[in-house]
């Protein structure tokens, strides 16, 4: 049995070395007919002894059993967004604002700046724990994504096991590596035609292809997919010391990933805009779709330092190439209702092809942008896609205007229940100020059961929309009023449908507080903002009553948000809402059960946690600093007064003792409490 096991790790190595030379490095040392004569004497071996097959074996990139759907994936270091340029004057403003933020005696002159190409594909983040895949989870919102191991683990040129080459450096205990998972043009062309040549659905580009394959909850249907990895980070690595985003590119390409080769390191600015001037250039040869290159400065130090402003970090930002553009008739322009009231006009246009996409309809913004470049239906109008996905009307071709065409004239009344529109403050917008109009319950309600929100799983918009007709849902806190009666009366429910509803309805009262306040559609109230709202009101009461000043006090909430929520629960509408939500038993404060309520002894603190403690999970250590008046920070940095550490701290205990900084364990974080009551 010695024997058998040494044998097929040594198949398993020669393969997923072979692997690896031929889909990261494009150079194969051995034919298709040595590479099958492996990989059939691991299959034959491996099906004598079933019990001896391994997760990381490359037999099993073929795909596992289909599963009922994904499971979340709580981030363990957000994946945030990047703030976007235009333009050179964009990016020169980005650095004039990075050399404001620098330490003391240091110039722009001394950064040195990476340069990657920004592939359209779906962003992924894999983890490995002593050498083996583990996890692959999706962006998602940035703070919690999909569990899509099953899926990333049939992509060929992500790694089972580290590293991948009999050279590499020792897998660390736990990395965390983020990348891309795209399509190359070619290979998406090959296999749209595949598709239309079985009678199967085809895909508009390459982006939508490789996000919709990776999503299958059939991983044997991912397994038949043309996708490939680029990774461009390290999330976090146990006993591996990384200073640099240079370092950490030298370093996943010791360890095998594949690394886009086409990365320019620099200290020269005028060398950085140089480049993404050549790849705008060179955009249609590539053998991906590209959308922008991304710039960071490399010195993970100084990112610390820069930190991070809203979801955006300062150190990075994405110059995005120009959009694609196509000229089309504009049909007609029409108006869409949103779940604020927000009435926007859209145009109509004759089919049109931009970038592989086949487009319809377009934004025009508002009503004045709309004035302004005097738009009319019947005009011949230029359709460009904004960040070439968000298609938009960029302008009329006046020359080849109809004689009688006329301007258009905003709408006095709401185009869904007549009442009359306003605008709101110094709101560019149009509003429909009625608060029972359908379209806005309807859109409510929607935004309101999303995954996002509440995440009520099996509530969708028809079903919204049939509870709203037949008068069941007047407002979004009718949903938790719901009955079975009620439910098993409407066309298309049978028991378990509607039994299902109610669980799920029943379930999503114990959604987060933040996400509550994300649902209530509050505008200018994401994700984000709920989360900082939350934190500094964890009590609904609490937000109730704070007035505009108390809000702007909160760091990244400004004037005008701020308004939005104070003008929100002004209401009388919504303050009976939040009543409703009360007694139906909807979650709306921070829960800290384990812990009572305690004075604000660690005002003005900033904590970092790190490691396994041994009573409290992170959450409940979190929850009691923050009970204590203080703040968790995710990284160590000056502005960080203590780390809090228990096993397995990692590079985080490294970085505060390098800055002296007062490390305590559970017992010491419980005794510096009560030592300050």
């Amino acid at each position: 049995m010695s024997d058998i096991q040494q044998r097929l790790t040594e198949l398993r190595d020669q393969i997923n070395y072979h692997l690896y030379r031929y889909h990261t490095l494009d150079d194969p040392i051995i034919s298709d007919a040595e590479y099958d004569q492996l990989i059939n004497e691991l299959r034959d071996l491996e099906a004598q002894y079933p019990d001896l097959v391994t997760p990381d074996s490359p037999t099993q990139r073929v795909g596992a059993q289909p599963l009922e759907g994904f499971e979340k994936v709580i981030h363990p270091i957000p994946m945030t967004s990047l703030g976007n340029a235009f333009d050179d004057a964009d990016m020169r403003n980005w650095l004039a604002r990075v050399g404001r933020l620098l330490p003391a005696g240091m110039t722009v002159k001394d950064l040195e700046f990476v340069v990657e190409p920004k592939i359209d594909g779906l962003a992924i983040a894999l983890t490995y724990e002593n050498g083996r895949l583990v996890q692959g989870a999706t962006r998602g919102n940035g703070v919690e994504g999909e569990n899509v191991t099953a899926n990333v683990r049939t992509v060929k040129n992500v790694p089972l096991r580290i590293p991948a080459t009999p050279d590499g450096p020792p897998a660390p205990a736990k990395i965390e590596v983020r990348g891309e998972i795209y399509m190359r043009i070619a290979d998406f062309n090959r296999f749209n035609q595949q598709q239309l040549e079985k009678g199967e659905k085809v895909f508009a580009n390459p982006r939508n292809a490789a996000a919709g394959s990776l999503r299958m909850l059939d991983s044997k249907i991912t397994a038949q997919r043309p996708l490939a990895l680029y990774s461009y980070a390290v999330g976090y690595v146990e006993g591996v010391k990384i200073g640099s985003q240079k370092e950490a590119l030298d370093y996943l390409r010791t360890l095998g990933f594949p690394v886009n080769p086409d990365i320019l390191t620099t200290h020269d600015f005028e060398e950085v805009l140089n480049f993404i001037h050549t790849w705008m250039e060179r955009r249609d040869t590539l053998p991906y779709d590209a959308d922008g290159a991304v710039v960071k400065i490399s010195d993970f130090a100084l990112q610390q330092e820069l930190g991070v402003v809203g979801n955006a970090p300062r150190w990075a930002i994405a110059y995005k190439f120009p959009a694609r553009e196509a000229t089309t008739k504009l049909l007609e322009i029409r108006t869409n209702v949103g779940r604020t009231g927000q009435i926007t006009p859209y145009a109509v246009l004759e089919p049109v092809n931009i970038g592989g996409v086949i487009v319809r309809q377009a934004t025009l913004h508002n009503f004045d942008d709309l004035a302004k470049k005097d738009i009319r239906a019947g005009d011949t109008v230029v359709v460009k896609r904004a960040g070439d996905v968000i298609p938009q009307v960029v302008k009329a071709i006046e020359d080849l205007r109809p004689p009688d065409s006329q301007p258009y004239r905003p709408p006095t009344h709401c185009p869904v229940c007549g009442e009359p529109t306003a605008r709101l403050g110094e709101d560019v917008a149009l509003f429909c100020i009625n608060a029972a109009c359908p379209a806005q319950l309807i859109r409510q309600i929607e935004y309101f059961v999303s995954r996002g929100a509440m995440d009520i799983e099996g509530f969708g918009i028809k079903i919204g929309e049939q509870l709203a007709a037949q008068g069941l849902l007047k407002d979004i806190a009718d949903i938790y009023f719901l009955t079975r009666d009620q439910l098993l009366a409407l066309e298309g429910f049978a028991a378990k449908k509607a039994d299902n509803l109610l669980a799920a309805i029943e379930a999503s009262k114990q959604q987060p507080y933040e996400r509550f306040l994300t649902a209530l559609g509050i505008r200018y109230v994401g994700g984000v903002v709920a989360r900082l709202v939350a934190e500094a009101f964890p009590l609904i009461e609490a937000l109730q009553q704070a007035s505009q000043a108390d809000l702007e006090t909160v760091e990244g909430i400004g004037p005008r948000i701020a308004e939005s929520i104070v003008e929100w629960f002004s209401r009388p509408a919504n303050q009976a809402l939040i009543e409703k939500f009360r007694r139906a038993g909807v979650t709306l404060q921070v829960q800290r059960s384990t812990f009572n309520v305690q004075h604000s002894t660690f005002n003005g603190l900033t904590f970092v946690i790190t490691g396994t403690l041994p009573t409290w999970s992170r959450e409940e250590a979190k929850a009691f600093i923050e009970q204590h008046g203080g703040k968790v920070a995710d990284s160590v940095s000056k502005k960080t007064d203590y780390v809090v550490v228990g096993e397995k701290a990692g590079s985080k205990l490294s970085k505060a003792q390098s800055l002296g900084i007062a490390i305590l364990d559970e017992a010491g974080l419980k005794q510096l409490a009560e030592s300050a009551t």
